[in-house]
């Protein structure tokens, strides 16, 4: 079927000012992805999961002008003892960067698998990003695969000693990045990868992601600082038998981001856990997008989503759990709530369940209010300034979330920056 004129017409405007790169073993799969792109055009509004988000400044041909954040706050993580990976706008920094190597991982650079006919990630480029194309369209994924410039492969093969930190530097006003990410998590292998920076003016990132039999993956991200920057961002994952999937996002600022997350149980007792904070202020709009398919027997899902809301902010939640034939004994939870601290922000959520399985444990909930004008009553009244009661009660509401990040540390550093944050916008 053709496309309409409009979106052809978005489209082919998009793809004039995109190069692709000289490709190497991976070279089928960007033009796979092409086709793809070609196929389905980039999204419009009429677009069943975009409704709720414009997509008008992600596939615009130039990217639009993000002022560079002045402040010299720290990113999230920086007193961790950690390996630094760091890009400005997007290319790869060697001399922010630390040594690639460390015992239980090897690391290579995506320009350098491109050089290769021959690497491990050839067999895992693009394949997750073509299957989450189904039964829901992700074009401006497509689009990353087909066109990224950067990255890195990552291959677990023991426990790393340290967490692989992705520190994306923005640099310039009118920077416009793709990166794409390939790991590889072998059986009974266990790392950590934490992302953290604003990373450009736009940033299309992909991320794929294979968990072996018995191995785990913790991914904790933190998007925030320039609050101009507009994001997509995607995450496709499949878990093998017995292994562990757990992300946090946190995100403090950006007039537009979309966080996508396309998780397959494939083996028998896997277990995902994808969970989420997000504090908005004024312009600003968070849409979480996230597709859960369980297709192998007694597998764990949650989604916990948490979004605070003022002066005007957009959240936007889309989940989704589908349950194939066979899939018995599931267990997936979803939980989405917003905190509207005015009358003038919005939540939009469009919970769902697919069960094909009749021995399974499903639910989903989707709910928005405002502070618990009791529990700010009782605070108030031990004392506790009005702002200082809000915030308490803000952290509270969104403790469920961030009591998914398994490692206490991180935890506690995604709570200081939330106080901090919330004490620059009381």
């Amino acid at each position: 079927m053709a496309l309409p004129e409009v979106k052809q017409t978005a489209t082919e405007a998009r793809l004039a000012t995109l190069t692709m790169p000289d490709a190497g073993c991976t070279r089928a799969a960007r033009e796979d992805a092409l086709a793809r792109v070609l196929e389905m055009g980039l999204p419009g509004r009429r677009d069943e999961y975009w409704k709720y988000t414009r997509p008008d400044s992600l596939v615009v041909p130039d990217a639009t002008p993000a002022a560079v954040f002045a402040d010299d706050e720290s990113l999230v993580f920086s007193e961790f003892d950690r390996l630094k990976i760091v890009f400005v706008d997007g290319v790869f920094n060697a001399d922010e960067s630390d040594d690639l190597s460390m015992e239980g991982v090897s690391i290579d650079r995506l320009e350098d698998i491109c050089c290769k006919d021959i690497h491990w990630a050839k067999d895992l480029y693009g394949v997750l990003e073509a299957r989450g194309q189904t039964p829901v369209q992700r074009p401006l994924a497509a689009l990353n695969t087909a066109f990224a410039s950067d990255g890195v492969a990552i291959h677990v093969t023991g426990k790393p000693s340290k967490p692989i930190n992705l520190i994306y530097r923005h640099a310039s006003a009118t920077s416009d990045a793709i990166l794409h990410h390939v790991i590889r998590v072998e059986s009974d292998a266990e790392a950590t990868i934490l992302e953290t920076g604003p990373a450009a003016s736009r940033f299309n990132k992909c991320m794929e992601i294979d968990i072996a039999d018995n191995g785990t993956l913790h991914h904790v991200r933190a998007q925030g600082r320039d609050h101009e920057r507009r994001a997509a961002t995607h995450m496709f994952t499949r878990l093998g038998q017995e292994s562990t999937y757990k992300s946090f996002t946190l995100t403090v600022n950006g007039v537009l981001t979309r966080n996508e997350q396309v998780i397959e149980l494939t083996g028998d007792d896997a277990v995902a856990h994808v969970a989420g904070a997000c504090v908005g202020d004024g312009d600003f709009h968070h849409d979480d997008t996230v597709f859960v398919t369980h297709d192998a027997v007694n597998c764990e899902s949650r989604q916990v989503f948490k979004k605070v809301l003022r002066n005007g902010a957009t959240g936007v939640f889309q989940g989704k759990i589908l349950v194939k034939e066979g899939a018995q004994k599931t267990d997936g939870y979803q939980i989405s709530q917003s905190l509207l601290l005015d009358d003038d922000s919005q939540f939009l959520a469009k919970p769902e369940l697919e069960i094909y399985a009749d021995d399974v444990a499903c639910s989903h909930g989707s709910t928005s209010g405002a502070i618990d004008e009791t529990a700010l009553f009782y605070l108030r009244s031990r004392g506790v300034p009005v702002k200082d009661a809000t915030n308490m009660l803000t952290l509270a509401f969104l403790a469920e979330a961030v009591d998914e990040i398994e490692d206490e540390a991180l935890a506690e550093a995604i709570v200081t920056r939330l106080e901090g944050w919330l004490s620059r916008h009381s």
